[in-house]
């Protein structure tokens, strides 16, 4: 059992971790606002907040896992819109709701672009994020599927898909190839899933 002086101590230190969390993503905002997350370091994240670097360190192991904080709300927020976005269309055809889905993704995507860029940048820090969306993503292109034995993978599909989708490349694609959003979204579906005609169905 506890003893009140032990107690007042385990509550200081809860309070004192939640103070310095808040330093610490305070710090990292202001600075990635100025120069960007990639031109950000993690020292200068600890001396910006006034704490040490072994302090950050101990909470997160590198940037990405401190930018999959930042955004883990946003995060929350997009599988629930994606959720009510499926329920609503589940008598739309397969690929008209994988185009939705993707169509949420690149508005989030615009809107933490940064942010995001520095998850995708550790693999283990957005790997949930990354197998939620994996799953949406399979398990739509299993339901446009065909024939099982001309149809691709459809794990590896959606592995390429989402690839396609990483920041570097929608920022490639956007800045150097000239595609706006809307462009860039009809080049990725007719490349991953395009729409068959009832001919070309039947011939399969």
């Amino acid at each position: 059992m506890k003893r009140n002086g032990e107690e007042s101590k385990g509550r200081t230190e809860r309070r004192d971790a939640a103070e310095n969390r808040q330093r610490i993503l305070d710090a990292a905002i202001k600075l990635f606002e100025q120069h960007g997350v990639e031109q950000v370091s993690m020292n200068q994240i600890a001396m910006e907040a006034r704490i040490g670097s072994g302090t950050l360190y101990r909470r997160y192991k590198n940037k990405s896992e401190l930018c999959l904080d930042l955004i883990k709300d946003n995060i929350v927020l997009l599988f629930e819109n994606i959720e009510v976005y499926l329920k609503e269309h589940q008598s739309d055809p397969p690929r008209q709701r994988l185009k939705g889905v993707i169509s949420l993704f690149m508005g989030f995507r615009e809107k933490k672009l940064q942010l995001l860029t520095g998850v995708e940048e550790g693999a283990l820090a957005g790997s949930h994020f990354r197998f939620n969306l994996h799953e949406i993503v399979v398990q739509l292109l299993n339901e446009m599927k065909t024939d099982e034995h001309t149809e691709p993978n459809t794990v590896f599909k959606a592995d390429m898909l989402l690839m396609a989708l990483r920041s570097d490349s929608y920022v490639f694609q956007r800045d150097v190839r000239g595609y706006s959003a809307e462009s860039f979204l009809e080049q990725i579906c007719l490349t991953f899933f395009p729409e068959r005609s009832s001919t070309a169905i039947h011939e399969v």
